[in-house]
């Protein structure tokens, strides 16, 4: 997995290791299941919700729950960490996937642009993830 800078000045370039091992781990389980667009927002100066929020999207509602059930599966082998609370999987538009400092948020294109979830936290450090393999 390489991360890369976009044109936003407040995205940067981070190595791996710089995130919380958490983070790591969910972009992995998302690129395994070709997740599209993933973005990093470090809110963790901005707010006291969370420290991140994971963004993606999906090209269906297949690949949305597949997206979903790839990263608590793969939170739950190999850190036991349960999610904490999971929104959105019956209409797949949205769903929520909340670890407390780590808060997954996976779309489909129409409600990601709808919502522009990015731009409402237009503060935070940006950072694009993108599967090297790919």
């Amino acid at each position: 997995m390489n991360e890369t800078q976009t044109s936003t000045s407040r995205t940067t370039r981070k190595k791996r290791a710089e995130f919380a091992p958490l983070v790591s781990l969910i972009n992995e389980a998302l690129l395994e299941k070709k997740a599209e667009k993933v973005r990093v927002l470090d809110v963790s100066k901005l707010t006291t919700l969370t420290d991140y929020f994971i963004v993606c999207q999906g090209g269906s509602d297949t690949q949305i729950r597949a997206l979903a059930n790839n990263v608590t599966e793969k939170i739950k082998e190999q850190t036991g960490e349960h999610v904490w609370r999971k929104e959105g999987l019956e209409n797949k538009k949205w769903v929520v996937l909340d670890y407390v400092d780590v808060v997954v948020h996976i779309f489909n294109e129409e409600t990601r642009d709808f919502y522009a979830l990015e731009k409402m936290w237009n503060d935070a450090e940006i950072t694009d993830i993108q599967d090297e393999k790919a």
